[in-house]
């Protein structure tokens, strides 16, 4: 059971990092503290998935194999010797110095953005004759969302990287980034004003939404391959082990409970299976690119000349996806290098964070383009 002192220490660090954030934006002239706030959760949520997968891909997931200190502790410091003695033991096992530091700053960047919520909670409370309530049921859903993220990731320790927890674990990262996105793009100070902007929104909420739910699908098939190390289970491309369709085995690849490794008798997992699991992600790929493609050349189409941010977005989204193809095959042709997996990730993030910024010119209603006499 972990000790009040470890919670004051945790605390105490947490405090420390969210305060250079802090700082740094109350120095900072323009805009209001909260807005600027709201928009440096999105980035520090989106750098926070960034170096999950990092701490994945380096194997530090079990780096510190209790939570939420390490052996006890608030940092690698104060459990050095339990770490050595771990990592001489088994070398090339999950507990190495430098996979423990890893691992903690990791949980360190995801307190941070604990703490900066509940600095947003208290803001949003704070305006809440001048702004409504609204702000602040949102704020208050976004901190149990993080805590709801939080309890995941204990889980993905404790439970030693059960593929479906870890799986989850990223989804809900993604959308804590989205609702986070969301919540920023608000325009909740400027609707305490007399004045009223009018927003054009010509973009298909419909195709919005199905693009939402493509992407989701294909993180949730991402991550699978991932959590399963089956990247290179079809190692070359565009066919898996030189054939159009290889051998599948549905059921043993998409049991969802089991343990890592295993299937969901507790037998070793078959490389047929991960090939399942893998020529899937590739397959569902088809259908990302030519949803988000159809969505991308509308969204062009409905921008030009007048909807400047709208094409900002709509070509940000077309470069993740056209990253996301480059560095999916990447990480099959060269061998799941670091920088291309972690490329991948982030351009997985930047693709659901496009989706949510386009859904601010988004309306269910048909939009009908007048043109010029």
């Amino acid at each position: 059971m972990p000790s009040l002192l470890l919670f004051l220490e945790l605390a105490a660090i947490a405090i420390v990092f969210a305060g250079l954030p802090l700082l740094y934006l109350w120095r900072k002239p323009g805009y209001s503290f909260f807005q600027k706030l709201n928009w440096v959760l999105v980035f520090m949520t989106f750098d926070l998935i960034v170096f999950g997968a990092f701490t994945r891909l380096t194997d530090s997931g079990l780096g510190c194999p209790d939570w939420p200190g390490c052996y006890g502790t608030s940092n690698p410091l104060h459990a050095l010797s339990e770490i050595q003695q771990a990592e001489s033991a088994l070398p090339t096992g999950p507990v190495t110095v430098i996979k423990a530091w890893i691992e903690m700053v990791h949980r360190y960047l995801a307190m941070t953005v604990g703490a900066l919520i509940l600095v947003q909670v208290g803001l949003a409370y704070s305006k809440l004759r001048s702004l409504g309530g609204k702000p602040l049921l949102g704020s208050l859903g976004l901190l149990l969302l993080v805590c709801v993220q939080g309890a995941f990731g204990a889980w993905t320790v404790t439970l030693k990287l059960q593929p479906i927890i870890v799986t989850v674990h990223l989804m809900l990262a993604l959308v804590l980034l989205a609702c986070l996105t969301a919540y920023a793009q608000q325009t909740w100070e400027n609707k305490s004003s007399a004045v009223r902007v009018i927003r054009v929104r010509p973009l298909s909420a419909p195709m919005l939404l199905l693009a939402f739910i493509v992407l989701f699908i294909q993180v949730f098939l991402g991550a699978w391959v991932s959590t399963h190390y089956a990247v290179l289970a079809c190692p070359d491309f565009p066919t898996c082990l030189g054939s159009a369709w290889p051998e599948t085995n549905w059921g043993e690849g998409f049991a969802l409970w089991r343990q890592l490794g295993l299937n969901a008798n507790g037998e070793f997992i078959s490389t047929v299976a991960l090939q399942t699991i893998h020529w899937a992600h590739r397959l569902f790929a088809v259908a990302v690119l030519l949803v988000l493609g159809i969505l991308v050349v509308r969204a062009l189409q409905l921008a030009a000349p007048v909807l400047s941010g709208l094409n900002q977005i709509a070509k940000l989204l077309l470069g993740a996806l056209l990253l996301q193809v480059v560095t999916g095959i990447s990480n099959v042709v060269f061998q799941w290098p670091v920088l291309a997996a972690l490329l991948h990730t982030a351009g997985s993030a930047a693709l659901a964070f496009c989706l949510v910024r386009m859904s601010y010119w988004a309306s269910w209603k048909p939009f009908i383009q007048k043109k010029m006499a």
